[in-house]
């Protein structure tokens, strides 16, 4: 089996770099927490306390980080993994960053003869502990056909989007439409709760008429109908509203780069951006709906003096 290193073992990236271990290759990490270490270390993870040891002679390095920044300090400059690779090992970006950072990064990686693909995902991080994620994989056809390899352990779809920053631009326009859609089913929820409607009843009929989408049946935003859903769990989160936040600006980013109108991500972009500034950003996206009913905001206060 290959050796990867897989860098940023949180939320995500954790599952997922357990789920190759599982399959297995031969895992190293980074982790300073030593709680999560621990945890990573029982998975079959082997921790090491630098990038550069973990991605030492790895066939694979996997990132999974929060900004297009973090990728560019691990990756790039004179003490970057970039400058101490081997021509043999190939980038897999996993993060979601802006398509004109991933783009360059294909750029960069290939003036020096490595091999690098943007290969965001999307799922949550329920898929990334069943290994079904969505793998979105821009890049060459030769360096697609060898990432594919090592995604497959954590992966129920796998698409090549086409050339580099593609993977990029396909998670984004994603989210984006997510992110909408979860904006008019929690807009609709309320309406419908103040018309008197129960949410199981409204979950029933929508669920089998136009109003369905995925935020709807699967992330249910009013709590004790769908299971599974952050809502029926205080809206612990699966994805936060900061990182929806940050998605939606990253698609009004590339919006603003060619010159597309998009009035409804800049709505709803609004609607998230109040609510992080409340100081609900850690909850589940799917929080908006409590926010929007004026009821989060006891919860967030709850939980800021809770022992």
């Amino acid at each position: 089996m290959s050796v990867i290193a897989f860098i940023g073992l949180g939320k995500m990236g954790l599952p997922m770099a357990q789920r190759l271990a599982g399959a297995g290759h031969d895992v190293r990490g980074v982790e300073l927490n030593p709680v999560a270490a621990a945890e990573a270390e029982l998975a079959g993870i082997r921790i090491h306390s630098t990038a550069v040891e973990a991605a030492e002679h790895a066939d694979a390095v996997i990132t999974m980080l929060p900004t297009g920044a973090h990728v560019r300090e691990l990756l790039t400059g004179p003490d970057g993994l970039f400058a101490r690779a081997s021509a043999h090992t190939l980038f897999l970006d996993s993060s979601t960053i802006d398509v004109d950072s991933a783009k360059e990064f294909h750029v960069l990686a290939a003036a020096r003869g490595l091999r690098f693909v943007d290969a965001p995902v999307s799922g949550g991080v329920g898929k990334a502990a069943a290994g079904t994620l969505t793998f979105m994989i821009g890049g060459t056809d030769e360096d697609y056909a060898r990432a594919k390899v090592f995604v497959e352990p954590m992966a129920a779809k796998i698409v090549h989007t086409g050339a580099g920053g593609t993977g990029q631009a396909a998670k984004i326009v994603n989210n984006m439409i997510f992110g909408i859609c979860l904006a008019a089913t929690c807009e609709g929820l309320l309406l419908a709760e103040r018309l008197d409607l129960a949410p199981d009843v409204f979950y029933d009929i929508a669920v089998s008429s136009s109003g369905e989408n995925f935020a709807l049946r699967e992330w249910y935003p009013a709590p004790g109908v769908v299971a599974a859903a952050p809502s029926s769990h205080d809206y612990a989160p699966g994805f936060t509203s900061t990182l929806l936040l940050k998605d939606l600006s990253l698609a009004l980013q590339a919006g603003a780069g060619t010159d597309t109108s998009l009035d409804t991500a800049r709505a709803v972009h609004t609607l998230y951006t109040r609510m992080v500034e409340d100081g609900a950003g850690g909850y589940d996206c799917t929080a908006l709906l409590p926010a929007l009913a004026g009821r989060l905001g006891e919860r967030t206060a709850a939980a800021a003096h809770r022992p």
